[in-house]
């Protein structure tokens, strides 16, 4: 049974990947070009040349999103009969939006994707090691979360009030992990406009590639829910 989900995870992994790396090519290269010549004209020497780049954007998206697929299937094998939703198609997108929140919606928050000219390189090991942590931490404070509201349900505390009390607890541990890891890097001298578009365009191709994860995962286990297929 848990390869059927892996095999699942995989596939609507890598479709999902594609329609990804179709909204970062149509939506967010022209703003990369953009920031790449300011990275140029600072004379920052490209390994890569832009064409090569874009050629190889869809190998990337549909390599992680097999991989991350994957992943996933593992992960809703394990948690698929403790998710409170019903139906695969509610509980693959309620666990989807619960891994984009922790792996990319609070870092996002907090170390926001920049372009490759934004920053010192000299510090690009300590702000890497920084932002995997806070993701790894991030998914941690998630699991708590869950952990919590599960724990609240089981003595009878109301669906309103264990929001709160689980919502609010997030927010305190995720204001403490914000003030103690370093600050993001400086963006002055880097238009704004073009920074916060970059940023927006990077937002949503996460945001399409769960909410295409989520959805067409739970798509492929309803579908062989119907068929009674169980490996």
């Amino acid at each position: 049974m848990v390869s059927a989900y892996l095999r699942r995870g995989m596939a609507a992994g890598l479709l999902a990947g594609l329609l990804a790396g179709l909204f970062a090519f149509f939506v967010g290269e022209s703003m990369l070009d953009r920031a790449m010549a300011l990275e140029e004209a600072s004379h920052h020497e490209e390994i890569f040349s832009r064409s090569t780049q874009k050629a190889g954007l869809f190998f990337a998206t549909g390599l992680f999103g097999v991989t991350e697929g994957g992943m996933f299937g593992l992960c809703y094998a394990l948690f698929r009969e403790r998710l409170a939703a019903r139906g695969d198609l509610r509980r693959s997108i309620t666990l989807a939006g619960a891994v984009f929140t922790g792996a990319f919606l609070i870092p996002f928050l907090k170390y926001p994707a920049s372009p490759p000219s934004v920053g010192d390189p000299a510090t690009i090991r300590e702000r890497t090691a920084a932002y995997f942590t806070l993701v790894a931490l991030s998914l941690l404070a998630m699991l708590l979360s869950w952990l919590a509201a599960r724990t609240l349900k089981a003595r009878g505390v109301g669906a309103a009030k264990r929001r709160l009390m689980v919502g609010a607890g997030l927010v305190v541990f995720v204001g403490v992990l914000f003030s103690v890891l370093p600050a993001a890097p400086s963006t002055h001298g880097f238009p704004s406009g073009l920074l916060w578009a970059f940023r927006l365009s990077s937002f949503g191709t996460q945001l399409v590639f769960w909410a295409g994860l989520g959805v067409l995962f739970g798509v492929l286990c309803e579908r062989a829910n119907r068929k009674g297929v169980t490996a």
